[in-house]
């Protein structure tokens, strides 16, 4: 065991370490482009495109009509230079339903994913902050008290962006609109995506034709299933658990999109994306993120839920936002505020599932060695790997710090997640689970 003058010279380390990494901000993470399967969905042909330099071939610099739809030409030029404002910017990823056949796909919609991605190109760093659906907010207009994701079937993309900007202060400048049809037939086009289900998943929605019917286990989604993996909700979690699977399957995504088999998808998924995608952003704009993403580091990525809880008035389910949290939430995530952790000591969680259990105490007593006192608590359901900040003083460069003395956490998920849902009453909690 070390003594407690190694631990006081381990934490000065780590002060140290933060204090390089804002010093030197242009060796931070390359852009990532996508967080969730929105923004993934929108973005993935420059991705492939970039990859294979095959982008040259297609970039447009302006939309070709004003309702924003993707159309591909042919143009010369071959070289990219990243035309981004030296501000923050919010891109607003809107997932949108269907109102059935024979209707118009963007008119009168509802959004079930709802994104707000905040760059920064000083830092080349990204933060989403995921906005739940049945949120309960008062839309502008005077459309009165609704469900957020009411906004866009009410008054369309300019209500959602008036309606975060009065309610969060949040400022919209650029938007991606995705049809869910669009995540169907990608993952089609894709030719599946393997997937680790977390639990058994049956329901049916005869009224909204959702059948959903998935075992536990590594599986490979094809384009329905995965529909029904991204919307199911009966697992007491709502919308919260909904939002985590669209994180665990945009990991998996993203894996696939690098998969040297991609290359003769591509016509396909050109397609999809013509027809199912629209935006307020030229083809250009978005190969610019894309070549960005080329050199991602999922390790760096900072992901958020405005938190709160459900809550029923007769037979309308909301979810109510936490207003203290909620505003921590945004200050961390679109303001880019900094914690001041000097003097802070930080105490530590371990969740594991039974087959994990060594796992775990090793784990603890690496953790205990570095100086951090460390709680564990075996629970029986426990999925994919990640490592949950409960507090605001746990920075993504805390969590970098981390990786880097002990292997054993590389490749989790960061998740900013200030309910304390997996907190163990501690400031961070790493997940063991089956998977």
């Amino acid at each position: 065991m070390k003594t407690i003058n190694n631990r006081q010279e381990e934490y000065k380390e780590f002060l140290k370490n933060i204090r390089e990494e804002r010093e030197k901000s242009s060796n931070w993470a390359k852009l990532i482009i996508t967080i969730v399967i929105a923004l993934l969905c929108a973005i993935i042909v420059c991705v492939i495109l970039v990859e294979n330099n095959i982008l040259t071939r297609f970039i447009k610099t302006d939309l070709e009509d004003t309702a924003g739809i993707f159309k591909f030409s042919r143009v010369d030029k071959k070289t990219f230079e990243t035309p981004f404002s030296p501000r923050r910017q919010n891109i607003l990823i809107l997932g949108v339903d269907s109102n059935g056949k024979n209707t118009d796909m963007w008119n009168g919609t509802r959004s079930d994913t709802i994104l707000v991605i905040n760059i920064d190109p000083k830092t080349h760093s990204i933060k989403a902050v995921s906005i739940p659906r049945d949120s309960k907010v008062y839309l502008p207009d005077g459309k009165g008290v609704q469900k957020i994701n009411s906004a866009h079937a009410l008054g369309g993309v300019n209500l959602v962006k008036k309606t975060l900007k009065e309610t969060f202060g949040i400022r919209i400048d650029k938007y991606i609109l995705i049809h869910d049809e669009a995540v169907e037939k990608i993952i089609d086009a894709l030719g599946g995506l393997p997937i680790y289900v977390e639990k058994r998943m049956l329901y049916h929605d005869y009224a909204g034709n959702l059948h959903i019917d998935l075992q536990k286990g590594n599986t490979i989604l094809n384009g329905k299933q995965a529909v029904g993996y991204l919307r199911y909700r009966k697992d007491g979690l709502g919308d919260i658990g909904r939002t985590q699977r669209q994180q665990w399957f945009m990991k998996s995504l993203f894996e696939k999109l690098h998969s040297p088999q991609i290359i003769t998808k591509i016509p396909e998924v050109l397609n999809v994306a013509n027809t199912y995608i629209k935006t307020d952003m030229s083809f250009y704009e978005l190969s610019q993120y894309a070549t960005l993403a080329r050199g991602i580091d999922k390790n760096k990525v900072e992901i958020a839920t405005l938190p709160g809880a459900p809550n029923q008035r007769g037979y309308i389910s909301y979810w109510i936002l936490d207003p203290v949290k909620t505003q921590e939430v945004i200050n961390r995530m679109i303001y880019r505020d900094k914690p001041n952790i000097e003097g802070h000591k930080f105490k530590g969680g371990i969740m594991y599932s039974p087959s994990r259990k060594k796992d775990a105490e090793i784990l603890k007593e690496k953790f205990n060695e570095l100086g951090y006192e460390m709680n564990t608590l075996q629970i029986s359901h426990l999925s994919h790997p990640r490592f949950v900040a409960n507090k605001n003083e746990v920075t993504i460069e805390f969590y970098n710090y981390l990786q880097k003395k002990l292997p054993e956490i590389q490749d989790m998920q960061f998740i900013y997640d200030p309910t304390e849902m997996f907190s163990l009453g501690c400031d961070f909690t790493i997940i063991l689970a089956e998977q």
